[in-house]
């Protein structure tokens, strides 16, 4: 009887803590940043500690828009029926946008989404005790879709703490705190759903989302996903929704990546990026296989470019990187990911799979911008002509999107574009359907095309502000 209760007892016992554990993993975890978590509540301590350092942005854009009734101004038939006046050939309009920021530091730096804030005319912003600022933007990334604006406050702000953004584990919880649909600090919170997201959006961009069920709407973009140590772990960016709203898939941009090109934005205005100087693809399976190994992990090198850093430090066509500073490759992904954000000039190891067998390669990181130049001439070789990118004022001028479409600076009277009609400051806004997103996407898709394909683009005529569409066969 004595060893029934005993067992009793002990099972008891056992159930007791079996159900605390239940209870306590069911409870959120309440810390402060740099602490170590406690059992408590922690979503409204994370709420309380960082709602003040996060921001509402209000964004104005003003655009002239063609207008869409010009052509029939002299048509006798049309103005005998709608009785129409004389009409000004463009119009001007305002447009309004909402998002979110955090406050990075107390000299008042905001970091945000470049969605948010790129290409705008104004920019307000309103802290959480309802203080409004003016702000000023200090540097862009479309790349990545980041951006840090400014405010002059009188003074010091409080800001939120960065975390690790590597060190996130999925199913670990996080709070998000935001503007959506412009109700002002509102908290949801989920978990990390999964790491390394690639191909949401751009997918030219440089990307490695933590996706979260955590609700993210309209109005979110900018804001902070949080540990439950109040600490930033990524910067809300996108959904995939086919309503317009949150279902349950958001993507938020590293605290890791987003505070580094934040820093370069801050110092420089700009990003720079490392660049290895490969073409980079993923491993099939089937590749795999064909090239012996056993896992289809690593980058496959496509094409070395001549003179470029690969090709200094022995890379070849064929190889695989497996390795990229001691750190597994993963994919084509993250090796891009990898190599922009290292240091230009500084010396990298890798581990590269050739031939059934491992070798260890060195390479000094060279400038992105090298590329660009390389692959700018590439595109004047094939369509006879140079472009930049549009300015705010034929933005405004051509109704146009931030950042949408190319302006032709130059053409070869005798290059495809010349000899279609193309003019210098005609803005090019699709090739073969895919929408121009500035001067890198532009170079990317044409360099992508076949010799001798024709291809269909559309275009804006600089003369009458019209758009429409040409073919021209690319060299």
């Amino acid at each position: 009887m004595e060893r029934m209760n005993l067992c009793g007892v002990l099972q008891g016992t056992r159930l007791f803590g079996a159900l605390f554990l239940v209870l306590s993993l069911m409870m959120p975890v309440a810390a402060t940043a740099g602490e170590a978590p406690n059992l408590s509540t922690a979503i409204a301590q994370v709420a309380k500690q960082n709602i003040p350092a996060v921001v509402h942005i209000e964004v104005t854009q003003r655009q002239e828009v063609a207008n869409p009734l010009l052509p029939f101004e002299n048509d006798p038939f049309f103005r005998y029926f709608f009785n129409l006046p004389r009409m000004p050939r463009k119009f001007k309009r305002e447009l309004k946008g909402l998002g979110t920021g955090m406050v990075m530091d107390q000299q008042g730096n905001i970091l945000t989404n470049n969605h948010v804030v790129g290409g705008a005319k104004e920019i307000q912003v309103w802290l959480a005790d309802g203080t409004r600022y003016p702000a000023k933007p200090v540097g862009t990334d479309p790349k990545t879709d980041l951006a840090v604006i400014r405010i002059a406050a009188k003074d010091p702000l409080p800001h939120v703490i960065f975390g690790d953004s590597d060190g996130v584990e999925v199913g670990e919880w996080v709070v998000a705190i935001g503007h959506p649909r412009g109700l002002d600090q509102t908290v949801t919170q989920g978990i990390i759903s999964a790491k390394h997201r690639g191909g949401i959006t751009d997918p030219s961009s440089y990307q490695d989302f933590l996706q979260t069920d955590a609700a993210i709407n309209p109005g979110n973009s900018g804001g902070p996903l949080l540990n439950l140590r109040g600490e930033v772990v990524g910067v809300n960016a996108a959904i995939v929704s086919e309503s317009g709203g949150f279902e349950g898939i958001g993507f938020a941009i590293p605290s890791n990546m987003a505070l580094q090109i934040a820093r370069m934005l801050i110092t420089k205005g700009k990003v720079e990026r490392g660049w290895l100087g490969v073409s980079i693809q993923d491993l099939t399976p089937e590749l795999a296989k064909s090239f012996g190994l056993d896992t289809p992990k690593g980058a496959l090198v496509a094409e070395v470019a001549k003179s470029g850093p690969g090709e200094k430090a022995g890379i070849k066509r064929g190889d695989t990187i497996l390795s990229y500073q001691g750190r597994e490759v993963r994919n084509a992904g993250s090796l891009r990911n990898e190599v922009a954000n290292t240091p230009i000039g500084q010396e990298v190891k890798l581990t590269v799979w050739r031939e059934g067998k491992k070798q260890e390669l060195g390479a000094t990181i060279g400038n992105a911008e090298n590329i660009t130049k390389m692959l700018a001439a590439s595109v004047n070789r094939r369509l006879g002509a140079e472009v930049r990118a549009v300015t705010p004022q034929e933005t405004q001028q051509f109704g146009l999107e931030p950042q949408e479409g190319v302006t032709i600076t130059s053409v070869d009277r005798k290059g495809p574009l010349g000899e279609a009609g193309f003019e210098p400051g005609d803005i090019l806004l699709e090739v073969e359907g895919q929408p121009v997103d500035g001067v890198d996407s532009f170079i990317e898709i044409v360099n992508s095309l076949d010799s001798g394909q024709e291809v269909t683009l559309l275009a804006v005529d600089h003369r009458s502000g019209q758009s429409g569409y040409l073919q021209v066969v690319v060299r």
